[in-house]
């Protein structure tokens, strides 16, 4: 599990097939980070990347890599090319739960369709897939690219939904959010919480 607050941003330099000339094969990843906790990282630990759940399978100096399947290829967004990403260690006994409770599975990718300054803050506002705009709800939480994120409003569409968030000066410049503009595709991830009510509010006992 995770919370949804980066450690650090890190820099995908690498992007190798795991078996040359197998379309369906995945990749393995070489991520440069400097002062990423790595006195604590060990082989086999997990770690988010731009939201999406990954093990350590190498580990060097400044550096990790991590395998990447077709499946989660498919269902991400920028695992597969060099370029800046979000990092966030698993959660630890004793750590603080600042941001909400994150699986690190994305549900599905998003589309900027504004990135603006307002006021003090940044405006960002994001068209949801219909799959996941059930999930979208006022006040509710939602990882962008592995960043905890509050929902403003919801403006329900016929190809889904958009929502709004704000976002304060800090966040932007300690994340990768910083490079998205209007048209930029992000991973999403629901509130595991509005699953479990979307289950139980369903459900029939046959």
């Amino acid at each position: 599990m995770f919370t949804g607050i980066i450690t650090a941003v890190g820099s995908i330099t690498s992007v190798y097939p795991l078996e040359a000339g197998n379309p369906d094969a995945g990749v393995r990843l070489t991520v440069q980070v400097d002062n990423f906790l790595r006195d604590t990282t060990r082989l086999g630990d997990s770690i988010a990347i731009q939201g999406a759940c990954m093990t350590v399978v190498e580990l060097g100096q400044n550096q990790f890599c991590v395998d990447v399947s077709r499946e989660s290829l498919n269902r991400t967004v920028g695992l597969d090319v060099p370029g800046p990403v979000n990092l966030e260690h698993a959660l630890r006994m004793g750590d603080s739960l600042d941001g909400h409770l994150v699986s690190g599975h994305v549900d599905g990718v998003g589309q900027v369709s504004r990135f603006e300054p307002v006021g003090e803050s940044w405006n960002l506002r994001i068209q949801v897939p219909d799959a996941l705009a059930r999930y979208m709800a006022y006040k509710g939480s939602v990882t962008v690219n592995g960043v905890s994120l509050t929902v403003n409003s919801v403006e329900d569409n016929t190809t889904g939904c958009e929502i709004s968030i704000n976002l304060i000066p800090h966040t932007v410049e300690v994340t990768t959010l910083r490079y998205l503009k209007a048209g930029s595709p992000v991973n999403l991830e629901v509130d595991t919480m509005a699953r479990y009510v979307e289950r139980l509010s369903s459900y029939k006992a046959g």
